[in-house]
């Protein structure tokens, strides 16, 4: 009887960037395979990359969360609790993305640029005249998405301690149904205020625009919280993350580090983030879809109900897409990833996260050349216990 492994997996010891080693000897043996979940359920584990993309684009693939069969990352947070346009299908997902997608086209995001640059460049400055060594997640890698954020919804940087804390208890895989229910709760009662302030004063930010189409009768005033809190925990954690794990991996990789640092082609720049993206997969929890009705695929039978996990971690490192896929590259052309999904759900703000990364990749280097590890590797606490993988700390010097 072949061996059904838990899900999610171990990475292995020293080796923080690579994806858990039993991923790679599925993906070897096959493109599906049964996991075991926390609540005893067997959905198919889909490691390769060519199967994945072709069930994310599958019409009979459900994002719809409340369908049973749904492969959950843990105990659900009881009833009434609102669910993300994120987790629903069409025509209902679409409907709501609608609402917010003009704010993160290319042109949208790349108008933001030179306001991203100041927001960096400050920091650094910042970074420079303070203590050294210092905390790099807490001087910059966060600091920057979430002024962006902030600025971009209407949300008082002010209170950024607040939304940063309940953000990463709703992401941790360790907190109790109870502590992400608090946690979630107290965010959508935070956003739910700040849209009513928006109804009543608009002013020019995203907030302001969901609550034109509150009152317009396209959204209820709570569909406009909910989305302000995806938005919101989105728009920092992961790009917060990808900031600090992206720069560990180019210290811990000296040659590629030293090749962005002395080109300033943006096409290289570009290159290096879509190669950190493909290589790093902060999103290491899989992609959860429901089938609707049976699917023939990867030589099985994948039936209806019956949940999938598209491990995007493995699949970014599948050797007959990515040659040599655990090497480093930032010269490849890694564009093709699945860091930021496939089909009608692929991330919303994905234009957004590519240029915050460009601006704070190419700057900080430059800017701060000597920047070097203030710790071992072996000292620096990882998030193998969130949804979203990093560092919780980043002790850099120069």
């Amino acid at each position: 009887m072949t061996e059904i492994h838990e899900f999610p997996m171990a990475r292995a010891a020293g080796c923080p960037f690579d994806p858990p080693p039993p991923l790679r000897t599925l993906q070897e043996e096959g493109p599906l395979a049964k996991v075991r979940l926390w609540d005893g359920s067997t959905p198919w584990l889909v490691t390769r990359y060519a199967e994945q993309r072709a069930l994310l684009a599958d019409p009979r693939v459900s994002a719809d969360v409340t369908r049973p069969g749904y492969p959950i990352q843990a105990p659900r947070i009881g009833a009434g609790g609102t669910i993300s346009f994120i987790m629903m299908d069409d025509p209902e997902h679409a409907r709501l993305r609608r609402m917010v997608q003009a704010q993160f086209t290319v042109r949208r995001t790349e108008s933001l640029r030179p306001a991203v640059q100041k927001i960096v460049d400050d920091l650094i400055d910042e970074l420079l005249a303070g203590p050294n060594p210092v905390d790099l997640v807490e001087a910059f890698a966060l600091p920057v998405p979430s002024l962006v954020i902030c600025a971009l919804l209407g949300v008082p940087y002010a209170d950024h301690d607040f939304f940063q804390e309940n953000s990463k208890t709703v992401i941790r895989r360790s907190a109790t149904p109870e502590e992400r229910a608090a946690a979630s709760a107290r965010l959508f009662e935070y956003l739910d205020s700040l849209m009513g302030e928006k109804l009543a004063d608009p002013a020019d930010d995203l907030l302001s625009k969901l609550a034109e189409r509150v009152r317009a009768g396209e959204l209820t005033r709570r569909e406009a919280a909910q989305m302000g809190v995806l938005l919101l925990i989105a728009g920092h954690e992961t790009t917060a993350n990808m900031i600090a794990l992206g720069t560990l991996a180019l210290l811990r990789h000296p040659g590629q580090l030293a090749l962005l640092r002395h080109n300033d082609d943006p096409r290289l720049v570009a290159s290096a983030v879509e190669e950190l993206l493909r290589y790093l997969n902060i999103t290491h929890s899989g992609r959860r879809r429901v089938a609707l009705a049976d699917i023939e695929i990867g030589g099985q039978v994948i039936r209806a109900g019956e949940g999938m996990i598209m491990a995007n971690d493995i699949a970014n490192r599948d050797p007959s897409i990515f040659p040599d896929p655990d090497e480093l590259d930032i010269r490849r052309d890694a564009r093709r990833h699945v860091a930021f999904g496939f089909g009608v759900h692929q991330c919303l703000g994905q234009p957004l996260a590519r240029m915050e990364l460009q601006v704070a990749y190419s700057t900080l280097y430059r800017r701060v050349p000597t920047l070097r590890l203030a710790a071992e590797l072996e000292q620096i606490p990882f998030k193998h216990d969130g949804q979203v993988y990093g560092v919780y700390e980043l002790p850099v010097t120069w």
